[in-house]
């Protein structure tokens, strides 16, 4: 936001230079971009200067041109060639010197010593349009006679140099949105810092009804979303350009002057971020002012001309006919003040800043009133601003002010009011601010204090500071003006800072599986937790209805929050494999988010919605391309199931322990599931379903396997690491060529094996699958490895054969296997 050096010392008194003030408003929270010194004439008329012409004769070469000698002030008469048919001996002119540089438009030009038609010209006597002072071009500004030569041309025409700070609003600071806010946040820094200072606002006690001759009824339907609406007229104005003061003011901070009351609703609206809209009083149909809402579809042609379709939800401003503006957000084509309009309507009120926005975004519209609205203004400023917008308008376009004020308003807005300890600011702030320290800087941010007593205030918040409503809103207010450079950070933080238990535990184990999936050729990605919720589109197992919709979203592309990683990473990959980089490795960490109506709890919001802490990789592409010692090999799912058990066995996890089996999922066109012996999904994996690679135009293989991090983390927490010798005794390994039905996966021989034997059976492997000629139909053959180990002693023939007739007994009777 754009505020006025010049215009903020019209409120507040102070002697900073503008990079001091920059520097102030910076260190109390109004971050300060850039300091801009403007003029509100192009170039401030730098070197031009009051000259009087003291002869004038025809130019020898030319009918038109006249040459001048002229007097700048400094005792050495300078000869200038001048065309203008007005110049004339005797004159007081504005002279441009030589290198000074005029301009036009977005060009510019330099005066400089030169030969016209053969005769030298030492300058250039300007016209009005010449130096931007005007518009006329019919020939030189002649000065009256009291002008004195020598003088610059800056002093005659009081250009004062402006600066414009850039000041970046955070969202929460809906009161320092105009000048006047600013100028309140300036005032409490210089009382802090012991400066001279005074905080004022232009007067309005001169307002006064002057007649009843226009009379317009004010009728507010809908009053939640307008808690107040106040409106005044004014007969016989007279619409026209503004004065030159409040042009350059408009202008230094970027708004395009329009027309005198036009002009002053934005004057007042950066003033003290009160959006005002003037209405033409002949338009208003039925001498009537409606705030309502119109039937859903109906048609509505704003400003610019675009014809929008509306909602039941949009407050509209109407006559007895139709509406005439869209509440807060943008006016109508017909309703607004033209040069033929005589009486106006002056609106000032306060709309629902939840209705504004949802407008706002509905239509994408953003304007500097709905900038406002919905961030929350001062509803008890409505008023003061409309009194003072009418007087503006008296003294700029004339006129009698016709009504009463129409205040429609159930009761003012009272203050918020908030409890603060005396402890509880020294413990947060990390230093002890003396108790009339505190009370001074409330005081000067304009908080009431109510009760007084050793333990601390009870204050009473203006309005206007919507974001400040529980105390430590106001412990963070009291250090900004107390100065974030005057409390010392520990260089040892205290342990509250710091996470503990569980949570630290899980950051360190998420560090340590991301360097161990870096060394393996993996690149972390993050991705937006919000999504397209059409990415859900009729799927089952992640449908649609369990999506956390946004109310207010950005776009139809980030609508809704993700249930899981999976499309965020489809999105990197296409846009990876878009710009020649196919083979790809990433992982990510993050939250998904679930909706489930069937949780519903009057009594308790947030019921329905919960999140999930999940680890997601993605494998596509070649495993090896372009090697000389190894042929051209496309990654595969085994590979990245060869990850995941990675990940297991890192973070401790005994495979023991958990049950992998076949799953049926919208992902995924095959894929694996590990669940817990409790049931508790930790783990998915498989390869990618192509009904959702064709979303993201992806023609390749992608594998991926989706990781319940914090089940993960319940699973290992009674997982102690514990190191032991490595056994002396040999390991003994069995092969078994099992005949079984095409169904029976190996994670069920797997299964089976270790629950006959656990304590000597170390692994258990697969090294070959057949199906085809010499096999019955229907079956297949697998190839199993297994490996037994004593740590204590030698494994012998007996206890061998021992454990392989069990297990192939087992196998027998559990999966109908016979041994080839």
């Amino acid at each position: 936001m754009n505020i006025s050096y010049n215009w903020l010392k019209e409120y507040v008194t102070f002697d900073l230079s503008p990079e001091e003030v920059a520097a102030a408003l910076t260190s109390i929270g109004l971050e300060t971009g850039s300091v801009e010194e403007v003029q509100t004439i192009r170039g401030g008329l730098e070197g031009l200067v009051i000259g009087e012409v003291l002869t004038c004769e025809d130019h020898p070469n030319s009918d038109h041109l006249h040459t001048t000698t002229v007097d700048l002030g400094d005792g050495q008469p300078v000869q200038i060639v001048c065309g203008a048919p007005n110049v004339a001996a005797g004159q007081k002119v504005v002279v441009a010197t030589v290198g000074t540089t005029l301009y036009s438009g977005e060009d510019s030009f330099v005066i400089r010593k030169s030969k016209i038609r053969g005769v030298e010209s030492n300058g250039m006597i300007c016209a009005e349009d010449e130096i931007g002072i005007g518009t006329g071009h019919e020939g030189i500004i002649v000065l009256p006679e009291t002008a004195v030569p020598g003088t610059p041309a800056k002093e005659y025409y009081h250009i004062k140099s402006d600066y414009v700070l850039e000041v970046d609003i955070t969202p929460n600071r809906a009161d320092a949105t105009s000048h006047y806010g600013v100028a309140r946040d300036l005032y409490a820094y210089l009382l802090q810092n012991g400066y001279e200072t005074s905080l004022s606002a232009p007067s309005v006690e001169d307002f006064k009804v002057e007649n009843q001759d226009l009379d317009i009824d004010v009728i507010v339907e809908n009053r939640e979303a307008c808690p107040r609406y106040a409106g005044v007229t004014v007969s016989g104005v007279t619409v026209k350009e503004s004065p030159e003061w409040l042009q350059d003011k408009l202008r230094v901070i970027g708004v395009r002057p329009i027309n005198n009351v036009v002009d002053i609703t934005n004057y007042i609206l950066h003033a003290f971020g009160q959006p005002l809209h003037c209405f033409d009083a002949g338009e208003i149909k039925g001498g009537k002012v409606i705030v309502r809402t119109l039937p859903e579809g109906s048609s509505f042609t704003t400003l610019d001309g675009v014809e929008r379709k509306l909602s039941d939800r949009d407050l509209m401003i109407c006559n007895e006919e139709e509406g005439m503006c869209i509440a807060g957000v943008f006016g109508g084509l017909d309703s607004g003040t033209t040069e033929a309009t005589t009486h106006i309507f002056l609106e000032s009120a306060y709309f629902h800043p939840t209705w504004v926005r949802k407008t706002a975004r509905g239509h994408g519209l953003n304007t500097d009133a709905s900038f406002r609205f919905e961030r929350g203004i001062d509803p008890n400023q409505t008023v003061y601003c409309l009194k003072l917008a009418a007087l503006l308008v008296k003294e700029l376009a004339g006129g009698t002010i016709s009504s009463e004020i129409k205040d429609v308003c159930e009761c003012p807005v009272e203050d918020f009011v908030v409890s603060v300890s005396y402890d509880k600011i020294s413990a947060l702030i990390g230093k002890e601010i003396p108790a009339e320290t505190v009370k001074k800087i409330v005081s000067s941010l304009e908080m009431k204090i109510l009760r007084e007593d050793p333990a601390g205030l009870v204050l009473g918040v203006p309005p206007y500071r919507v974001d400040v409503q529980r105390d430590v809103d106001v412990i963070e207010d009291i250090l900004r003006i107390y100065g974030y450079n005057n409390v010392e950070i520990p260089s040892t933080l205290s342990s509250g800072l710091t996470t503990k238990g569980e949570e630290d535990r899980s950051n360190k184990l998420q560090n340590l599986i991301s360097e161990q999936l870096v060394g393996s050729g993996f690149h972390e990605i993050l991705n937006n937790s919000q999504t397209r919720a059409a990415y859900y589109d009729g799927l089952t197992d992640y449908p649609p209805e369990r999506s956390v919709m946004l109310l207010n979203p950005l776009s139809s592309d980030l609508n809704a929050m993700r249930q899981t990683l999976l499309f965020g990473g489809l999105e990197s990959i296409a846009y990876n494999i878009n710009r020649q980089s196919a083979d790809l490795r990433f992982f990510e960490f993050g939250n998904c988010y679930f909706y489930r109506a069937e949780r519903r709890d009057p009594e308790k919001v947030l019921a329905p919605y919960s999140e999930e802490y999940h680890l997601g990789l993605w494998l596509t592409g070649k495993r090896v391309q372009n090697s000389w010692a190894h042929a051209n090999e496309e990654s595969s799912i085994y590979e990245l199931k060869a990850y995941v058990e990675d990940i297991f066995l890192r973070l401790g996890l005994d495979m023991r322990s958990v049950v992998v089996g076949n799953l049926t999922n919208d992902l995924y066109a095959t894929a694996l599931s590990v669940h817990t012996r409790g049931g508790k999904l930790l783990a998915t994996c498989g390869i990618v379903a192509r009904r959702h690679l064709r979303l993201f135009d992806i023609h390749q293989q992608v594998c991926y396997a989706e990781l319940n991090w914090k089940e993960l983390m319940k699973a290992i927490r009674k997982v102690k690491i514990s190191y032991k010798e490595i056994s002396k005794y040999p390991v003994v390994r069995r092969d078994l060529a099992l005949l079984l039905d095409k169904q029976v996966q190996f994670a069920e021989i797997e299964k089976i094996a270790y629950e006959t034997e656990k304590k000597l059976l170390k692994e258990v492997s697969l090294f070959d699958v057949y199906e085809g000629k010499n096999l019955e139909p229907g079956k297949k053959s697998y190839a199993v490895s297994l490996l037994l180990q004593d740590e204590e002693r030698t494994l012998n023939d007996k206890i061998i054969d021992k454990i392989m007739s069990k297990l192939i007994a087992n196998l027998e009777n559990k999966l109908g296997a016979r041994l080839r």
